[in-house]
């Protein structure tokens, strides 16, 4: 499987698609630390309402656990239900050997210049596993938050859902209100076992001045699932990610959603690739973009190695204010009987639309705003009651 991925990877590092250049080495690779702890309600009310924004409960009251990590410090790490473990990955990697058999290897270290900053300089992350047959329906919280102005932060995530398991996870990651500028780097590792269920919502809520690199790969066994959420409504500088997931056993099923909106200066390059290894497994991208000045680069890729595959990418992007939209849809097909399809829209929100929510007694700025939250409404199969609360929470503070 390393051997596959390191083909995969190798040639993943691409210049910045809008000509954007800058140098890792500008921003600080430490921070001064901060302490941990024990109870949330001791959390500053200015980082609360950030934690918030990107979908983190701070009351921990519909969640089975919670991890948050403040710049280079872990503040808080535990788990609130059996069969669930949550740790800091160096304290796990201590701990645990076998977890070696996990650390980078979806993910080979020289994938790019990213994926090398973050095992040579790594700060933390975490470790998210369920053991064999629990099932974890309320969300496990993971928030990896920024303060200190300048910052480069470098996380590395493991998920484990082992075999017959259900994990859900919430990841929001947010800056503090007042910092402006900084890097972020984060990998994550997938590992969905046979028969597990994994969703993994991730909302981002950055510094307008924010250059945000997060490198994934996820690995699905033998009729598990895996949903895949990402949400950035908010502006950020420039923004590339392009995860990927193997479907490396029979019956195995991924599903993408990517819920974008790129302001005045923001820069998005988000994809999605899913290699469909073996028969009857099943994989679908629903992308939804809007540029409210920005530029978006929405790409999406399915592969089909083996006869008896189905896949369907979407991607639909809206141009309200100036900026620009490049939809780049993909997909390979390697064998005999698979079957793949894909739709891409890119345009403007129709005048006739507008003019009858406006008669209906809405103002424009109501019925654009209508149509912009009946865009952005992507159903989600298979994601729990408050996942989906969460997501609904985030669209609407997008207004």
């Amino acid at each position: 499987m390393c051997d596959l991925n390191r083909k995969i990877y190798q040639t993943e590092e691409r210049k910045d698609p809008f000509g954007q250049d800058f140098d890792i080495n500008d921003y600080q690779a430490v921070s001064a630390p901060h302490n941990y702890i024990e109870d949330l309600k001791a959390l500053p009310e200015t980082d609360k309402t950030r934690m918030i924004q990107a979908g983190i409960d701070t009351e921990e009251a519909k969640s089975s656990g919670t991890f948050i990590q403040k710049d280079t410090s872990i503040i808080h790490a535990h788990s609130l239900q059996e069969g669930l473990e949550i740790k800091p990955i160096k304290e796990a990697l201590e701990q645990y050997d076998w977890l070696k058999e996990y650390y980078w290897k979806l993910m080979p270290i020289n994938t790019d210049s990213f994926t090398a900053k973050a095992h040579t300089d790594l700060h933390n992350g975490y470790v998210i596993r369920t053991l064999p047959g629990h099932k974890v329906i309320l969300p496990v919280q993971a928030c990896i938050y920024m303060e200190k102005e300048g910052l480069n932060q470098n996380v590395h995530n493991i998920i484990i859902a082992e075999e017959g398991s259900e994990l859900h996870i919430i990841s929001g990651c947010a800056t503090s209100s007042h910092m402006r500028k900084g890097l972020h780097i984060g990998v994550s590792e997938f590992y969905i076992k046979k028969k597990a269920k994994v969703s993994f919502t991730m909302i981002h809520s950055w510094a307008e001045e924010m250059i945000v690199r997060p490198r994934s790969v996820a690995m699905v066994e033998e009729d598990g699932l895996f949903i895949n959420n990402y949400i950035c409504l908010k502006p950020v500088k420039s923004l590339q990610m392009n995860p990927t997931t193997l479907l490396a056993g029979k019956g195995a099923v991924a599903r993408f959603n990517n819920l974008l909106i790129a302001g005045p200066g923001s820069k998005m390059d988000i994809g999605g690739r899913i290699f469909l290894k073996k028969e009857n497994t099943r994989a679908e991208i629903i992308s939804r973009a809007i540029t409210n000045g920005g530029n978006i680069i929405a790409r999406g890729a399915l592969v089909g190695e083996v006869p008896g595959v189905k896949a369907h990418l979407e991607c639909r992007g809206l141009i309200l204010n100036g900026g620009s939209m490049h939809a780049i849809p993909e997909l390979e097909g390697r064998a005999d009987g698979v079957e793949m399809s894909h739709e891409a829209a890119v345009g403007k929100i129709a005048q006739e639309e507008i003019l009858y929510l406006m008669s209906r007694g809405m103002s424009e700025e109501e019925a654009i705003s209508t149509i912009v939250r009946g865009f952005l409404n992507v159903d989600i199969p298979e994601l729990p009651s408050q996942l989906k609360a969460e997501i609904d929470k985030a669209v609407g503070l997008s207004d």
